[in-house]
């Protein structure tokens, strides 16, 4: 036997002989065990397309910190040293390399050390390795770029159509114009009732009571519907109302997308404190230049006042991220705020030019790092009320009731460019200004702190060709159900054509000259002939204008869920009135204050407003999606939330002292503001008197059916 086994030992020893050998041999360890490591789990953030934190893992260069990094991802000799088997062996989320998904086994990370302990050997490649690259050329913006209609100053505007007896505002003259122009007409005005369910919802969130209905249609003077618009106007609601429009643009959010244990130091503890401040400034009709210009810079400002500081809440409620003394962490956080500054305000993505020039708007890699470092010379801080800073905590709840999330002046600098958004990669410095697209010459260098205040007065200069184009659109689609440019943060030009384009610049140039007045804009559009039309318009509207661009017919919108809940908590009788609230979750069955009010997570967005359209909080959000899915009726069906407000607003009804016909006709005034018609009023009964489940009175089961109805999920 022993003879026999002699060919095997041979091949054995021979084997590993050469296993040996190749151990020994690091450039053939690297060619077998590491090259293909990082190609496939390195290479997709840090290779030749794209290099996060300024690493380039494809190159001998870049991994031992020669050319384009500044320090070395790996120390030959050193694993422990070496900042590669530290991102490999962490635990932190926020460090670990590869991400998620992507982790390396034992067996892979041996294999990465002893390359390293090694000696870390590269084998020299048989091309030459690119050169790093140099700054891109930027681009020159000309007179030809500002010719643009959006960069263009909006100017007064005279409707094709005049002195039709159908206009009841001047916006009715360009509406019917472009109706004309496709051989359509208006449709007849809306019922009464409808009307003011329509308006009440509009400009307050909530459903009329069936007493303001009855004052109402009383009321048959010329002046009811002004009349009635002004009081919704004058209602504290309103800013409650507009504030759900704001609070997603300025991605108002309590906490962070990202927390390690308990540690909440980075959470907002008073963030309600900024929503205040906004649901305020609405009601009290502060000029939206100044609403604006407060949320930048009011504690530079000179004409703010204290109580204005909690405005500092659309900066200081930014996403914070961990290690944030690291400059690429950081480079992160600016673009937030560039992002968010200016889709938000000016209706421009110029965060698509943090890594180079924009793609289709003027807009150059230097614009965005000049506003970039307005918010790399500006510190986000928690205030004391006396204006002290306060001292970090590892949770949030240990926060002064006071405390105002904000920002601040901080250490001065003017950026780099940093080539395709490389940290490392720095080109030519760059002052803090203005866009230069939007200036009339050479923008000229912000020069009083970071340069918020002169920011805040550029971007709300009636001078800017953008600013007021962009919330008037933005409050023509909260009221008409479309925006006049469908892409209301992008008015460039990869963004949609105004649908109106006259239109937009009359409003725009009227709401300027007239003081920046949201009141006073919210009425000319509620008080329009275009506003009061019915919903269900012509067939041949229907045919011609399916989407309803022309606006020959009111659109049919389906209520936000913040209107939805509060609609609900209104008819059951449970609707508690708690202007500048703290917030509450909305799983807690004690809370019945109006959704505004609800705590608003990145981490986890709750899931009643995940599941109805409530935007992420983590960005920007433009406008909100209208989804219908199966999930949401089965939600309405089995929530505990509806089945206590059904059993509620049965209870509700039951006080009335009267028999079933009369609470059917008063549970149809409460939620649609109107009576049921015949067939409605016979259906009604006859499911009333059918005999009790063992589960839930019959009152109980027709309340949950007519709270989740499509009437009482949508506004005509």
């Amino acid at each position: 036997m022993i003879p026999r086994l002699l060919p095997f030992l041979a091949c054995a020893i021979a084997c590993g002989i050469v296993a040996e050998a190749r151990a020994a041999d690091p450039v053939a360890q690297f060619e077998r065990e590491v090259r293909p490591l990082l190609e496939e789990r390195c290479f997709e953030c840090h290779g030749p397309e794209k290099q996060k934190g300024g690493l380039r893992l494809d190159q001998k260069a870049g991994i031992l910190g020669q050319g384009d990094s500044e320090s070395p991802a790996v120390i030959p000799g050193n694993h422990a040293g070496s900042e590669v088997t530290k991102r490999i062996l962490s635990t932190d989320p926020d460090e670990t390399m590869p991400p998620k998904g992507k982790r390396l086994t034992p067996e892979e990370i041996a294999s990465i050390k002893q390359w390293i302990d090694k000696g870390a050997h590269w084998p020299p490649s048989k091309e030459p390795e690119p050169e790093i690259a140099a700054a891109p050329q930027a681009m020159a913006v000309t007179a030809k770029d500002r010719e643009f209609w959006a960069f263009q100053k909006p100017q007064r505007k005279t409707a094709a159509a005049q002195n039709d007896p159908w206009i009841r505002q001047p916006i009715d003259g360009f509406i019917l114009a472009r109706m004309r122009e496709r051989g359509l007409a208006p449709t007849h005005e809306a019922a009464r009732e409808r009307f003011i369910r329509r308006a009440t919802f509009d400009i307050t969130g909530l459903p009329p009571t069936p007493e303001e209905v009855d004052r109402f249609l009383a009321d048959q003077s010329d002046e009811a519907h002004a009349r009635l618009v002004d009081r919704l106007l004058a209602s504290a609601r309103f800013g409650e109302r507009l504030a759900s429009m704001w609070l997603p643009l300025a991605r108002y959010a309590e906490d962070q997308a990202h927390q390690v244990g308990d540690d909440t130091k980075f959470f907002y503890g008073n963030a309600h404190l900024y929503r205040a401040w906004v649901i305020d400034a609405f009601n009290r009709d502060l000029p939206y230049d100044q609403f604006l210009k407060l949320q930048l810079a009011a504690d530079v400002l000179p004409s703010s006042r204290s109580a204005d500081l909690a405005a500092l809440g659309f900066l200081g409620l930014g996403p914070k991220y961990y290690n944030r003394n690291r400059v690429e962490v950081m480079a992160d956080e600016w673009e937030d705020r560039v992002d968010t500054v200016s889709r938000t305000m000016l209706g421009l993505t110029v965060a698509c030019a943090r890594c180079h020039d924009h793609k289709f708007d003027p807009i150059t890699a230097a614009d965005y790092h000049a506003l970039a470092g307005v918010f790399a010379s500006t510190r986000m801080v928690n205030r004391m009320p006396d204006g002290t800073p306060e001292k970090e905590n590892t949770k949030a709840d240990k926060l002064h009731p006071a405390t105002l999330h904000v920002v601040e002046e901080g250490d001065l600098q003017n950026l780099n460019v940093f080539i395709r958004g490389n940290v490392t990669r720095k080109g030519p410095v760059v002052p803090r200004r203005f866009l230069a697209v939007l200036s009339q010459d050479e923008p000229e260098s912000f020069r009083a702190g970071s340069g918020r205040a002169e920011l805040a007065e550029a971007i709300a200069s009636a001078d800017n060709p953008l600013t007021a184009r962009v919330i008037v659109n933005r409050v023509w689609g909260l009221f008409v159900g479309q925006p006049l440019v469908s892409t209301p943060s992008n008015l460039g030009h990869s963004g949609a054509t105004p649908s109106h384009p006259e239109l937009l610049d009359d409003l725009a140039v009227r709401f300027a000259e007239g003081g920046w007045s949201i009141k006073s804009l919210v009425r000319e559009i509620t008080l329009s002939a275009t506003y009061r039309q019915k919903s269900d318009g012509t067939a041949e509207s229907a045919q011609q204008d399916p989407d309803n661009e022309l606006l020959s017919r009111m659109s049919r919108r389906r209520l936000s869920i913040e209107q939805w809940r509060d609609a609900v908590l209104a008819v059951s009788g449970e609707l508690t009135e708690a202007p500048g609230a703290r917030s509450r979750e909305l799983d807690d069955p004690a809370n019945s204050l109006r959704t505004v009010y609800a705590r608003i997570s990145r981490l986890k967005l709750n899931d009643l407003l995940m599941q109805f359209d409530y935007p992420d909080a983590n960005v920007h959000a433009e406008k909100r999606s209208v989804t219908t899915t199966p999930t949401q009726k089965l939600f309405l069906l089995n929530s505990p939330f509806v089945q206590k407000r059904a059993a509620a607003f049965a209870m509700r009804l039951q006080t009335i002292e009267a028999g079933d016909e009369e609470r059917l006709i008063a549970a149809y005034r409460l939620l649609f503001g109107r009576a049921p018609d015949d067939r409605e009023r016979a259906l009604g009964i006859a499911f009333l008197r059918q005999a009790p489940t063992a589960d839930l009175p019959q009152w109980e089961r027709y309340a949950q059916l007519l709270l989740v109805s499509n009437e009482m999920l949508y506004v005509d």
